[in-house]
């Protein structure tokens, strides 16, 4: 059964609810049957520049920044994640390609958790070519590889525009968004509980 799992890598709610996911399908007993596919989603596609996190909230939500942060944070940690509150946010094109690479090379879910840790537990930047080789060579890509298509603004650019085309066809607003078999959805961070039933009834479907 295949899963497509779109989400933005710096998206707070992707990073937990993907953790619920992860969970729900270790529990599957059919899990060793399921493929799951990263699809790209970029929640702000024209950001140039890199700010904190805290800035970015603070211009978008004011004075509830700080508190709003506080909320996921503590959802995160719930879920036995690692989450700093010191991260960076930018331009998430090339994170999204080097994660096409990761599928033809067979390491994206590994790359993925990388990236996510590297992110939200660690504060590594995502931004720079510098830190993103070494967090997704730490993961199982090849630095050449790496250093090739970070080289080259086209490699696998149609891919990552593909998927975003792909959400908007399914009216996808937001993320973490998954799609089961192609016949049933689920949109949010929803519980583990959520995810189990979506998973039984996609496959009995």
């Amino acid at each position: 059964m295949r899963v497509e799992f779109w989400a933005d890598v710096i998206c707070p709610w992707c990073y937990i609810g993907k953790a619920r996911f992860d969970k729900a399908l270790a529990g599957f007993e059919h899990r060793a049957e399921v493929t799951v596919v990263h699809r790209a989603f970029e929640l702000d596609p024209g950001k140039s520049g890199v700010e904190s996190v805290q800035d970015m909230l603070a211009a978008k939500f004011g004075p509830r920044a700080a508190e709003m942060e506080e909320s996921v944070a503590r959802l995160a940690r719930d879920e036995g994640l690692g989450y700093r509150l010191d991260r960076e946010v930018g331009n998430t094109f090339d994170v999204h390609r080097l994660l096409r690479l990761a599928g033809e090379r067979g390491v994206q879910p590994q790359v993925l958790d990388a990236v996510l840790n590297a992110n939200f537990a660690q504060a590594r930047s995502l931004f720079t070519p510098e830190s993103l080789t070494e967090i997704t060579v730490e993961a199982g890509l090849d630095a050449a590889d790496v250093k090739t298509v970070l080289e080259d603004p086209s490699a696998y650019a149609d891919e990552v525009r593909a998927d975003e085309q792909r959400a908007r066809e399914l009216g996808v607003s937001g993320v973490p968004f998954v799609a089961l078999a192609g016949r049933l959805a689920v949109a949010g961070a929803q519980p583990v509980e959520l995810f189990e039933r979506a998973l039984t009834q996609a496959w009995e479907a």
